[in-house]
Formats: structure tokens, C-alpha cells, sequence
């Protein structure tokens, strides 16, 4: 009976080192262990490799995406960012509504699709008047034209029946006025001569140099002379008449005449015309052909 006894007690020892061994059994319920305090579950590991990359990417491309998908609808499909108007400044002789039909500006389109390029080159290509101009947006709804018109130094009487006119001052009808600033262009057409605007009057008949040089090239002289005129011999001089390349005159107010020569030292020559202007003020015909010795004579 003792061995039957001490046999059992050893089974149940074994069989309790087994169960030991081999964990809970079904049923038993968690482990009544606790995880060390203050620690908490580590958070779930991103994917690796390429999955990582392109989670990554997203991550960081959502907030610019979305935000640039907030600009462009601002831009192009909201009517808040739209042209309501076109303003125009530095104008003289041209009307603002000859710039604005010129510049062609759609109001009610987006003001970023209006390209002020473009637009400046329209207002060149339409109007020669404009020497130049520059477009800008003004935000949020506005598109802002600053121009700046040529200036007339000469005018050439045009024949509207035979074209360019000689220059001549008896004013018949269909006979109009072509501007032409210091650059040589021709740029506008006026019924009536511009006050203190000299008369550019090319008598090139049997002249050499005129077939060699051309009426292109004597205009182009003639329009240095007149750019280099002080303010208020300008507007006393009522022609300019060119000759030849050497033979360029300035025929004033009073029956005055001023012997200019060639285009050549236009510059050092209007200063010596200031001078001797005062110093023979009752003088009526004046040489600075050779700026360095300038000569007056005549009453």
C-alpha cells in the first residue's frame, strides 16, 4: 500500500513537471504577468524597401498637391482673380480707346492667362505712334498699359494723292503732314503742322549725293541736325532743307538762314549757334558749317 502511494505522488509530480514544460494548457487564460510599467506597445513598423519609399512619397507630396490644386483653381476657375479692367497711362495724342482696342484684353478672363508680352507687342505692331509701352497684371483684377509716344522733330508734307511731297509750304488740299521723331521714323499722319515743329523739306533734284546716299538716308541726316537744335531754336526754325549730304540749311523766322553743312558735329555745331546768336543777335544769316570758326552777317 506505502509503494502504491509513493508511486502515485511521484506520477502526479511528473506529470505536473510536464504540463510545466510544455506552457499553459487551453483554457488556463492569459499570463498573469505584466508588462514593465511606463513602457508602451511599439508602434507598427513600416513597410520595407520599395513600399516604404512610395508610402514615404505620398506622405509628402499629399499637402503640395492638394495645395497646388487650391492655386490652380484660384487661378483659372475661381471669379475672383478675373480682369475687370484695363487702365491706361502716359498717353498724349493717342485716345485710350485706340490703345485698348489695340491691346485686345478680354475682360472676364483669368488675369494669369493675360500674357503682357504679348500684349506689347500688339500695341507696337498697331500703333507706330507708341515708341514704347509695358504691360503688367495688377492683382487681383486689373491689367495696368503704361505707353510712351514718339515725338515729331520734323514733319514732311505728304500728298495723299502722290505720296511723299518735297517739303513744300504752300498748303494745298489732300496735302497732310508725316511725324518723324530722332530716330527717322515715320510714324503719324496730322491734318495740321505741330506748332514749334520744323518743316523737313528734301530738294534732292540733280543732287550726287542724293542718288548715292538716297532720300532715306538725307532724312535720317536732317532728323540728327533737328534732334540737336536747342529747345528754342527749334521752335524758331521753319525749315530744314537738305541739298546734298553737305548743303543742309535752316531757314528761320525773320527770313534768318542758318548755313549747317553736313549732319556731321550736329552737336558741337548747335552750341556755336547759341553763341553766335547772342553775341550778333541782329545778325540774319549765321555759318557753323565749321563749328570751330563760326561766322555772322547781315542785318
Amino acid at each position: 500500500m506505502a509503494g502504491r502511494t509513493a508511486a502515485a505522488g511521484r506520477g502526479g509530480r511528473d506529470q505536473r513537471d510536464r504540463r510545466d514544460r510544455r506552457g499553459p494548457t487551453a483554457g488556463s487564460g492569459p499570463p498573469t504577468t505584466a508588462p514593465p510599467a511606463g513602457r508602451w506597445p511599439r508602434a507598427p513598423r513600416l513597410p520595407e524597401g520599395r513600399g516604404r519609399r512610395r508610402l514615404l512619397l505620398a506622405l509628402a507630396l499629399g499637402p503640395a498637391l492638394l495645395t497646388g490644386g487650391l492655386a490652380l483653381w484660384l487661378l483659372y476657375g475661381s471669379a475672383w482673380l478675373r480682369v475687370e479692367g484695363v487702365t491706361v497711362s502716359g498717353r498724349s495724342v493717342l485716345t485710350e480707346r485706340q490703345i485698348l482696342d489695340a491691346a485686345d484684353i478680354p475682360l472676364g478672363d483669368p488675369l494669369v492667362s493675360v500674357d503682357p508680352g504679348e500684349v506689347e507687342r500688339r500695341l507696337l505692331e498697331a500703333l507706330p505712334r507708341i515708341d514704347s509701352v509695358e504691360a503688367a497684371r495688377s492683382w487681383p483684377h486689373g491689367v495696368e498699359l503704361t505707353v510712351r509716344e514718339r515725338k515729331a522733330v520734323v514733319v514732311m508734307v505728304q500728298d495723299a494723292r502722290n505720296g511723299e511731297g518735297e517739303g513744300d509750304e504752300d498748303g494745298t488740299r489732300g496735302r497732310r503732314y508725316a511725324e518723324v521723331d530722332d530716330e527717322g521714323v515715320l510714324f503719324g499722319m496730322v491734318a495740321e503742322r505741330p506748332a514749334g515743329v520744323p518743316l523737313l523739306a528734301l530738294d534732292l533734284a540733280g543732287s550726287p549725293s542724293g542718288h548715292r546716299f538716297g532720300p532715306a538716308r538725307m532724312r535720317q541726316e536732317a532728323v540728327g541736325v533737328a534732334a540737336a537744335l536747342p529747345e528754342r531754336v527749334r521752335r524758331d526754325t521753319r525749315t530744314i532743307r537738305v541739298r546734298s549730304y553737305d548743303s543742309i540749311t535752316l531757314e528761320m523766322s525773320g527770313g534768318r538762314t542758318v548755313v549747317w553743312g553736313s549732319g556731321e558735329d550736329s552737336d558741337a555745331k548747335a552750341r556755336s549757334l547759341t553763341l553766335l546768336m547772342k553775341a550778333a543777335d541782329g545778325a540774319g544769316r549765321f555759318d557753323v558749317s565749321v563749328p570751330g570758326a563760326p561766322a555772322a552777317s547781315g542785318s
